[in-house]
C-alpha cells in the first residue's frame, strides 16, 4: 500500500472523537419560516430574530379586507443547561380594515407568547459516522440514521390583551401552547426538514391546532432557500398557507432574510411579504463537549496502520 495511503488512514483515525453542544459556528435562525428548530442556542447565548411585513386579506364572501404592516419579533435565550432555550415571540399588526364601505384603523399586538424549548433527543449524541477507507461505494451509500429526527418540545402561554382586534377572544386572558418539534438533516447535510405540531389557545372557547412543515436547502455558506407549508383549524378561523424565501447570512452572528407567503383560500385570500434580520450574541458561550468514543481510537489507528504497511 502507498504511503499516501497510509498517512490517510492515520489521519482519519487520529481525528478528535468528540462531539459539541448545540452552539454552531455560525448563526442557526428560525427565520424566515414559521418553523421552530428543534436545536437550542446554547448556553448563555442570546439571539434576536426580527422582521417587518406588508400584508393584504381579502375574504370574498364577508366582503372586506385588510391592508397594513406588521413587525415580529422573537428574543431567544439559552439558559442553565445547553438543551433549553427561553423564548419571547411577538408580533404587532396595523392595518386598515374596510367593511361595508366603512374604514377602520386597527393596531395591536397581534401575538405574545412566552415559553420554553427543551431538546428531549438529539440523534447526533454519541454518534459517529464510520468512514469505510476502502470503499468509495460504502461511504456514499445512504445513511439510515439521518432519518432519526432530533425532537423538542415547547411550552409556553399565550397573553391575550382586552379589545384585541385580532383575538379570538375580545377579554384579556392567558392560555396554554404546546408544540411537538422535529429536525432531519438530509443528504450532505444541506438539506434540514423541520415539522412543528401544534396546540394554541388551549382552553379557551376557541381552541387551534395545525402544523408547520419546512424544508431548508443550503446553496453556499451565505446562501439558503427554503418552502414551507403551514396549516391551522379551529371554530374561529382555519386555513393553509405556502410559504417561500431566501437568507444570506452577513457574518457568523448576523443574517438577513426575504420571504413571500399566499394562502390557498379564498376566504381570506392572504398575500404578504416580509424583510428580517437575525442576530446573536456569543461571547459568553463556553464550549461543551461530550466524548463519544472510549479514548483507544489512536492506538487501534497505530496498530492499524503498523499491519498495513507491513502487508
Amino acid at each position: 500500500m502507498s504511503k499516501v495511503k497510509i498517512i490517510l488512514i492515520v489521519a482519519v483515525l487520529l481525528l478528535p472523537l468528540v462531539n459539541f453542544g448545540q452552539h454552531t459556528d455560525q448563526i442557526n435562525s428560525n427565520r424566515p419560516g414559521e418553523t421552530m428548530s428543534a436545536f437550542a442556542v446554547g448556553k448563555s447565548v442570546f439571539q434576536m430574530e426580527t422582521g417587518i411585513y406588508g400584508i393584504k386579506e381579502k375574504h370574498d364572501l364577508l366582503n372586506y379586507e385588510n391592508n397594513g404592516f406588521g413587525v415580529d419579533m422573537m428574543l431567544r435565550w439559552g439558559l442553565f443547561f445547553e438543551p433549553l432555550e427561553l423564548i419571547a415571540d411577538f408580533q404587532y399588526q396595523s392595518q386598515q380594515h374596510i367593511e361595508n364601505f366603512r374604514s377602520e384603523q386597527q393596531s395591536a399586538l397581534k401575538k405574545t407568547v412566552f415559553g420554553a424549548k427543551y431538546l428531549v433527543y438529539d440523534p447526533f449524541k454519541n454518534y459517529e459516522k464510520k468512514i469505510n477507507l476502502y470503499s468509495w461505494k460504502a461511504n456514499r451509500a445512504f445513511n439510515w440514521h439521518q432519518l432519526l429526527p432530533a425532537v423538542s418540545v415547547f411550552a409556553g402561554a399565550n397573553l391575550n390583551f382586552s379589545n384585541n382586534p385580532y383575538a379570538f377572544s375580545p377579554a384579556a386572558e392567558i392560555s396554554p401552547k404546546v408544540m411537538l418539534i422535529t429536525q432531519n438533516h438530509l443528504g450532505d447535510g444541506r438539506w434540514v426538514f423541520v415539522t412543528n405540531i401544534i396546540a394554541d389557545y388551549i382552553g379557551t372557547d376557541f381552541p387551534s391546532y395545525g402544523y408547520v412543515l419546512t424544508l431548508t436547502r443550503g446553496f453556499s455558506e451565505k446562501w439558503s432557500g427554503f418552502v414551507e407549508n403551514q396549516g391551522y383549524k379551529s371554530d374561529f378561523y382555519s386555513d393553509a398557507i405556502i410559504r417561500g424565501g431566501a437568507a444570506y447570512l452577513l457574518n457568523k452572528d448576523m443574517q438577513i432574510d426575504a420571504s413571500i407567503s399566499n394562502s390557498l383560500k379564498t376566504t381570506p385570500s392572504i398575500l404578504y411579504g416580509g424583510i428580517g434580520f437575525s442576530w446573536r450574541y456569543d461571547a459568553n458561550y463556553k464550549e461543551v463537549r461530550m466524548k463519544v468514543d472510549s479514548g483507544d481510537a489512536e492506538k487501534k489507528g497505530r496498530r492499524r496502520a503498523a499491519k498495513t504497511k507491513k502487508g
